[in-house]
């Protein structure tokens, strides 16, 4: 019996290479520290049993068909996966699976990181060392805003959402927030309250966002709902690119229309808006939200495991058919 083939389309952690070899698949990967093109990607997928792939790579039904009847499972190295045709999967009886676990606990240190950088000018003060400017204290050097007993609002409130709250009371943040569903057990816990995303834009000192990227998130945030931001406030996303309207963003930015953005994804990634990278009162960060090393090892063994259990005959917990 011939062994099932894996195609992994970048190198990841080994740990979930190893897990896959020691079924005794045939694996193959990706040797080339860069995305595939499409022509490659369309070569390289035929005649495999399971395609572990990266949110990087767009994968629709002309990549399925290429790989040919035996593809059984696209295990996403990524916690969002608006970077698969899950109708396309599920019309060809393809498992398409997730890796929404591992990442969690990252994301949001790395959101609440974004947040106390901004509000503390972090950044802006570390080029200004660094240019060797500092020429002695100064009571209003750098001067930024208090985060203790600020307002947070959290647009989405998923396992992410969730793991920055948790965070956000421990620096004597109050918080609010929004999503699809409302969570009694989330305000019971953290004393959240629920808004509507308008008023939560109104009230909230700081916005961070964690909602998936789909038709209906596709520029959440735009003119309009930048315009209802306190003028004193910061946006932070960590979540997908195009949630926000990039160009809506810059302009707000340049009028200081709110104080400030700290982003860790962009609209057209990984190219920037243009006049994003010249705005000072932005931070950039280029999508590294989940980029710890537990994170990225958690990540590499639930993504095996997804295809270990489908060429197995079992539904993975990670399955995004729902």
């Amino acid at each position: 019996m011939a062994k099932p083939k894996v195609y992994v389309t970048r190198m990841i952690c080994d740990n979930g290479i190893k897990m896959l070899k020691d079924q005794g698949y045939d694996v193959k990967i990706n040797p080339l520290d860069r995305v595939l093109t499409r022509k490659e990607l369309l070569k390289n997928v035929k005649g495999i049993d399971a395609l572990l792939c990266l949110l990087t790579d767009k994968i629709d039904g002309e990549i399925m068909d290429a790989a040919g009847k035996n593809l059984k499972i696209v295990a996403n190295f990524a916690v969002g996966f608006d970077n698969l045709d899950l109708e396309a999967a599920k019309k060809r009886g393809i498992m398409a699976t997730n890796t929404p676990q591992g990442s969690t606990e990252a994301v949001a240190e790395h959101a609440m990181g974004l947040l106390l950088a901004s509000a503390r000018r972090i950044v802006e003060a570390d080029k200004f060392t660094r240019a060797n400017k500092y020429k002695g204290w100064k009571p209003f050097l750098f001067i930024g805003e208090d985060v203790h007993d600020k307002t947070l609002g959290i647009i989405g409130l998923g396992r992410i959402g969730f793991a920055v709250a948790a965070r956000a009371l421990c620096f004597g943040l109050k918080i609010v927030y929004h999503d699809v569903v409302r969570n009694p057990e989330f305000e019971a816990k953290f004393g959240g309250k629920f808004m509507e995303t308008s008023d939560l834009l109104k009230q909230s000192d700081f916005v961070t966002l964690h909602v998936p990227l789909m038709p209906s998130t596709r520029h959440l945030i735009g003119k309009k709902e930048l315009a209802l931001m306190k003028k004193s406030a910061y946006l932070i996303n960590t979540s997908r690119g195009p949630v926000i309207d990039e160009k809506a963003l810059v302009a707000a930015l340049k009028k200081k229309q709110i104080a400030g953005a700290a982003i860790d994804v962009y609209e057209f990634e990984p190219k920037l808006s243009p006049g994003l990278a010249k705005l000072s009162n932005i931070i950039l960060t280029p999508h590294i939200a989940s980029a710890t090393i537990e994170t990225r090892r958690k990540m590499s063994e639930i993504a095996a495991q997804n295809i270990i259990e489908t060429l197995s005959g079992k539904t993975p917990v990670h399955s995004l058919h729902k």
